[in-house]
């Protein structure tokens, strides 16, 4: 189905262009057509529909978005592949051009030949008249020599033709190959490496990379350009080595030999990728996998004899040596099971790829560290090498090439400063960089960026960080008491703070804390968070401030500041111990430990006396699509437990799910049975007075509950029948 938005000239481009596509593939789809184009290769016809099909849908998004900041950019992104395209044309028919102008010089050089043949023959004819009576000799010398100074003469015309036939030849290869070089620079160092900076930021969270289908058919354009024009300069010589003619074109047909293997070698090279990443964050003893692909695989027939490639775990400091061509002496820097993949060519897809699907890493050989770097700040790099020959093993390439940073962890509990550095590193390294080079200091702005794709990414929200919660991390990362989002904008933030130092006051760094936070909403909170349940970023005074100018019983959700992923709840309620006054009460916080025991909003819906969702939700609009169902009735006598939090405090009349009647709960932890249904009360951790968290209490909590699961019904209800 075709369908086209018609939006001024951009729409009439658009279906100027449509319609040409339909013409084409209306031509395409008669059984001659294709018996002479698309028999041999059925797969080039599959490739130019979904090509045809996929601009069609580009040029439409444009014409529908062109108003638009992103229309703006697809725009631009449409017109780089329009040049791109545009370049390649131009390289069609200059190659072309060549390749006519290659065949004249073989058919003028060969008809050259026979003339020198001739001019041979008679030469050999004027040397026999020696045998011959004078008389003879008289009579015939004549004719011969007149021929052979015609031939002769034209020999020499035709030889300064030939000559210059084979500099112009040169001089059109000489800028073809200029061309080539240009085109292949934009494709690999900037579209290539701009695929390579988007692999890495999806790593922190970012957009996919994209496929890599356009960059393999532009990069198998190129190496069939190049070997085109490969084969055409060997031609050359060949011709120039049949017939030797003084002049500089030897010199022109070596330089243009050597640069035209240089312009595959850093095709061929270039194109050795990593498609799938290997974990960033790697665990030894656990199973990884990573995928490696040549772009021109296919292009050049590299199939046909399949190569291995190896993959090997090295420090940074080898891949320091690496990249400056120093001998390593194949040294690693640990052990890698199962590190060995033979490429294999899918037909269907036109790939060339190496799947490891089962690696692990034995051990790890870790390096002296700096002053105060960790285990979770050293990097490491996997590197994946290869050899293979092309065109009838005329040329061979070792290939390398490595992966992102990774940090290796021999326990969970490493994860969260690993994390950070693969965070960072991915952020903030930039293109050519040494390896693993990154800046000690950012802006606080840029930190924002990278923090908040990773929230996102974590809790898999498209509701990220507002910039009242980045003042807020601003403030508690700066130790600032500032509202106001400028006053932060030129500020740096160094690794140190970010990682390494502990927050004022805490035994924990800012990451950590944030890291904390992601972890708990996305276990437990993603569904309040996008719902906009939670506001999470406040701090104590700010939420006291917020609460105090509204009614009783409304309540806040806040991530707690003392509790590495804790978050708590504030609401403003009457002082019981000074009548007429109100204040703001703040609950202990929750960890992902009271999570798994009872969910926040059934936790919510315990406490009667919260009413209002800040500023002023009915707390059952926003949360009662959370609730646990009530549980049914007693089957066979037997009773089934139910945990419910209460706030001693505040404990008042909570109706039974089954019965609808009024359970009364209180501080005990003994049942208090009603009707069929038998409720166990369990005290939260107290009011939070000072915003300190004590662990011990909360374990302490947690034991009781578990005892009370584990106790036989019989003893807790006094020797009553089970």
């Amino acid at each position: 189905q075709w369908s086209v938005h018609n939006t001024g000239c951009r729409g009439r481009q658009t279906q100027n262009w449509v319609q040409s596509q339909k013409r084409f593939l209306s031509q395409g789809s008669c059984k001659q057509t294709n018996s002479s184009t698309y028999d041999r290769c059925p797969l080039e016809l599959v490739r130019c529909i979904k090509h045809i099909l996929y601009t069609e849908q580009r040029l439409i998004r444009e014409a529908t978005n062109s108003s638009s900041p992103v229309g703006g950019m697809m725009d631009s992104m449409s017109q780089k592949y329009q040049q791109i395209n545009q370049v390649f044309e131009e390289l069609r028919l200059l190659t072309q051009d060549t390749e006519n102008d290659l065949r004249k010089l073989q058919h003028n050089q060969e008809y050259f030949i026979i003339q020198y043949q001739e001019s041979l023959r008679i030469q050999a004819q004027l040397s026999s008249l020696a045998t011959l009576p004078p008389s003879d000799r008289q009579l015939r010398e004549p004719a011969l020599l007149s021929k052979r100074a015609t031939v002769e003469a034209w020999l020499t015309r035709e030889a300064n033709t030939l000559q210059k036939y084979r500099l112009d030849l040169a001089e059109k290869h000489q800028k073809t190959l200029q061309l080539l070089r240009k085109q292949q620079t934009i494709i690999l160092d900037d579209e290539l490496i701009q695929w390579k900076r988007r692999q890495q930021l999806a790593g922190n969270g970012g957009p996919p990379e994209g496929g890599l289908d356009i960059l393999q058919s532009w990069c198998e354009k190129l190496a069939e350009t190049i070997w085109q024009n490969r084969q055409q300069i060997r031609r050359a010589e060949h011709l120039r080595q049949q017939l030797p003619i003084p002049g500089p074109i030897e010199e022109l047909l070596n330089e243009l030999n050597s640069t035209i293997t240089d312009i595959i070698s850093a095709l061929v090279t270039s194109t050795f990728i990593i498609e799938k990443q290997p974990p960033q964050v790697l665990k030894t003893q656990t199973k990884f996998a990573a995928t490696v692909r040549l772009l021109v695989g296919g292009k050049l027939n590299v199939h046909m004899n399949p190569p291995q490639v190896k993959a090997t775990i090295i420090s940074e400091q080898q891949a320091k040596a690496l990249l400056k061509n120093e001998n390593t002496r194949n040294e690693s820097s640990g052990e890698i099971l199962n590190n060995n993949c033979v490429m294999e060519y899918h037909q269907t897809t036109g790939t060339l790829s190496a799947h490891f699907r089962n690696m692990s890493l034995k051990r790890i050989k870790r390096s002296d560290r700096r002053g105060a770097e960790s285990v979770t700040e050293e990097k490491f790099t996997i590197l994946f090498e290869s050899q293979f020959s092309v065109g009838s093993n005329e040329l061979v390439f070792q290939v390398k090439t490595l992966s992102l940073p990774v940090v290796v962890i021999v326990h969970g509990s490493q994860d969260n400063n690993a994390t950070a550095t693969v965070l960072w590193d991915n952020a903030f390294a930039e293109a050519g960089r040494v390896p693993f080079l990154v800046p000690d200091k950012v802006l606080w702005p840029q930190l924002c960026e990278a923090i908040n794709m990773k929230y996102k990414a974590e809790v898999q929200s498209n509701r990220g960080l507002s910039e009242e919660n980045l003042v807020f991390l601003a403030q508690k990362a700066f130790s600032s008491s500032s509202n106001n989002p400028d006053d932060y904008r030129s500020m740096t933030m160094t690794w140190s703070q970010f990682n390494r130092e502990s927050l004022p006051g805490r035994n924990f760094t800012f990451w950590q804390w944030f890291d904390g936070v992601m972890e708990l909403t996305k276990k437990h909170l993603k569904p309040h968070w996008n719902d906009g349940a939670i506001l999470g970023f406040v701090n104590k005074q700010q939420a006291q401030d917020m609460l105090m100018s509204k009614p009783n019983g409304t309540f806040l959700l806040r991530f707690s500041d003392s509790e590495i992923g804790g978050i708590t709840i504030a609401w403003v309620a009457e002082n019981p111990n000074k009548a007429g006054e109100r204040m703001v009460w703040n609950l202990m916080p929750y960890t992902t430990k009271d999570f798994s025991i009872r969910s926040l909003a059934d936790r919510i819906s315990d406490l009667n006396h919260l009413l209002f969702l800040y500023p002023d939700r009915p707390k059952d609009e926003v949360f009662a699509k959370y609730y646990t169902p009530p549980l049914s009735k007693a089957v066979d006598g037997y009773v089934k437990p139910q945990i419910r939090q209460v706030v001693p405090d505040f404990a008042t009349a909570n109706p039974d799910p089954v019965s609808g009647n009024p359970t009364y709960m209180d501080q005990g932890a003994s049942p208090a049975p009603v009707n069929h249904s038998h409720t166990y009360a369990m005290a939260d951790p107290v009011l939070d007075g000072d915003g300190d968290f004590d662990l011990d209490d909360t374990m302490d909590v947690a034991r009781h509950v578990e005892e009370l699961l584990r106790r036989p019904v019989e003893s807790q209800w006094g020797g009553q029948q089970s």
